[in-house]
């Protein structure tokens, strides 16, 4: 098959794959046939597009023989609909960002080049400089790199210490627990203020129930349902995540959450604690009128410590002439220059562990003061199913989650709903539905 002709097939394979995305215009994110240098699509907010503008200059500067075509969108959502387009139009970009939870159906379809034998081959890169747990998750078949991820994060508490201070109620640690995260929380609740915001979604529950030693799917290597009611364990957790809104209300109501985001709301300081990812810290560090540090997640009673990984992998694209700039882009970006430019910009937890450990990440003077706070969470991260249609899975039946956190469905009958509705994605053939 000629390259052209692969392309055309791998855009009819993605334009069926993704019938469930809105399609968007590619704008200047299309690969002319005749440009030069490669493009390269990714997401994230003003503060993160800065720190991979500087990235690719760097790049650029090393590597005059290429040009990059940085193409940033906003976020994951038009992200998908980007990749959607482009791959069905068959000028896919020859690197995209994506997170690990999305990039199944795109591995399902062989629409990516896998990373593997690249990495190999590579005098720049070996699989021993990077997080196992970050390799691991962009395993699509469970044994070769089909993607190579450029950060290592988990979701974690973020605390405005002056609200603490004004309470009364001693910082958070390690080894905290439900009960002292609870009563935390409540302590914060009060004039006009919420000790807790955090996104009524599948990634924000699941490191409950893992800590509780439930499970989120039947079956995590070959899933056909989120078992949310029926292993005591992850009832448990589910229940005490729906009652710190249902019945603690200690975190914003549906209407106010509607008015005001968790994040605007944290950035005010209006709100104790704020459960997110690393990339919420470029945000974060333009608050000057309070002190905030970061804390690990609290342990379930009798559990264990459990957080998710959010983890991120640069990808080219399959069915192109040729690979090799792309991944010079890749080494570059996945080298100890790329890593340090990007920890910089306060974006990213360094996949790369000298990286990682050196003072470019863990600098205190830089907020947050106890970045080490997500190094140690790495032996407990945990991922999510590894399958071409988790990413529906997630967005819709996320939706549905939403409803029961906020009271707006009755609490059993919308588990058993969440469960049916999980069924029916997980049973679909790649590009169903």
């Amino acid at each position: 098959m000629t390259n052209t002709g692969a392309r055309r097939w791998l855009g009819l394979v993605m334009a069926a794959l993704l019938l469930g995305y809105a399609a968007a215009g590619c704008g200047d994110g299309d690969r002319a046939e005749d440009a030069s240098g490669i493009t390269v699509v990714l997401f994230g907010d003003a503060e993160e597009i800065a720190g991979y503008r500087t990235m690719v200059t760097a790049f650029e500067q090393a590597n005059r023989d290429v040009d990059v075509n940085l193409s940033p969108v906003a976020g994951q959502d038009e992200l998908m609909a980007r990749l959607t387009t482009a791959f069905a139009g068959g000028k896919p970009p020859d690197v995209f960002l994506l997170n690990y939870r999305r990039y199944g159906q795109f591995a399902a379809q062989g629409a990516i080049e896998p990373a593997q034998s690249y990495l190999e081959r590579s005098t720049v890169l070996k699989e021993s400089d990077f997080s196992p747990r970050a390799l691991d998750a962009f395993r699509y078949d469970g044994k070769a790199l089909t993607c190579l991820p450029q950060n290592l994060s988990s979701l974690v508490v973020y605390y405005n210490a002056d609200l603490f201070a004004a309470a009364g109620v001693p910082l958070p640690k390690a080894g905290w627990t439900w009960d002292d995260f609870l009563a935390t929380a409540r302590a914060l609740t009060r004039d006009g203020r919420y000790g807790l915001g955090v996104e009524p979604s599948v990634p924000r529950l699941a490191p409950f129930v893992w800590s509780n030693r439930g499970e989120l799917v039947d079956d995590p290597a070959r899933p056909t349902a989120l078992t949310l009611r029926g292993d005591p364990a992850t009832r448990a957790a589910v229940d005490w995540f729906l009652d710190l809104q249902l019945k603690h209300r200690v975190v914003p109501p549906d209407a106010e959450e509607q008015s005001e985001s968790s994040e605007a709301r944290f950035l005010r300081g209006t709100l104790g604690m704020y459960l997110n990812s690393r990339v919420a810290v470029p945000t974060l560090r333009t608050i000057e009128g309070f002190t905030w540090d970061v804390a690990p997640l609290p342990v379930a009673p009798g559990g264990v410590p459990a957080s998710i990984l959010h983890s991120d992998a640069y990808c080219m694209s399959a069915g192109l002439p040729e690979h090799g700039d792309a991944w010079r882009f890749i080494e570059f970006a996945m080298g100890p220059q790329g890593q340090r430019i990007l920890a910089e910009s306060g974006r990213t937890v360094p996949s790369r562990l000298d990286v990682a450990n050196s003072p470019v990440f863990l600098d205190p003077a830089a907020p947050p003061k106890s970045a080490r706070v997500y190094l140690d969470a790495e032996p407990h991260l945990r991922a999510t199913p590894r399958t071409a249609t988790w990413s529906r899975v997630e967005k819709e039946t996320g939706t549905l989650l939403e409803e029961l956190f906020y009271g707006r469905i009755d609490r059993e009958e919308g588990l058993r709903r969440l469960e049916e509705q999980s069924r029916q994605l997980f049973a679909l053939p790649v590009g169903g539905g």
